[in-house]
């Protein structure tokens, strides 16, 4: 008789436990419901970029970006660029267009190519892909082993391959 009543008592909390998590469960939802802001995403501007610059086009940059940034994401500016004629902190705006103007050469840039055999660390850099080390192992190459004969000698630079080659050839000359 012990045994029945202990499980009617077990019966009856079971069945109230479960009656229990029933109301909870179908009761309407109590307070305000909560609205998520959807992640902000950042705002851009699109801006063309035009002249002498290595990689003229539609840029999207961030919004407060200025005409460095683009110059920048262009590639640089081109080995004729007057740069002292753009404003390189004005903030940009969409649908702005940044044209560098471009002037005459020096004595040692030739049709818009950079003469390997004469041409500063500085005009090196604006070639695709070279920056001040390389720019100064070519340098370096052309003062031990004498001027280029041909563009393509400038695989033999330490740092420079065939991929290298291709995005330089047609920005170089040996000044034939």
């Amino acid at each position: 008789m012990g045994k029945i009543i202990l499980y009617i008592t077990y019966g009856i909390f079971i069945g109230l436990l479960a009656g229990g998590v029933i109301w909870i469960t179908s009761s309407n939802p109590r307070g305000e419901p909560v609205g998520l802001l959807p992640t902000p995403t950042p705002e851009l501007v699109t801006v063309y970029i035009s002249g002498a610059v290595v990689a003229p086009g539609l840029y999207s940059l961030p919004l407060d970006s200025r005409v460095a940034d683009v110059v920048d994401a262009a590639g640089g500016f081109s080995v004729n660029a007057q740069q002292e004629q753009v404003n390189l902190a004005l903030v940009l705006t969409d649908g702005m267009q940044v044209h560098v103007p471009g002037g005459g050469l020096p004595s040692h840039i030739s049709a818009g190519r950079v003469n390997i055999n004469t041409a500063t660390s500085d005009e090196l850099e604006t070639l695709p892909g070279i920056g001040p080390t390389t720019a100064q192992n070519i340098i370096d190459f052309r003062l031990q082993n004498g001027p280029f004969q041909v563009i393509q000698d400038i695989e033999n630079v330490p740092g420079i391959g065939p991929a290298t080659y291709e995005r330089i050839k047609d920005y170089i000359t040996v000044g034939q």
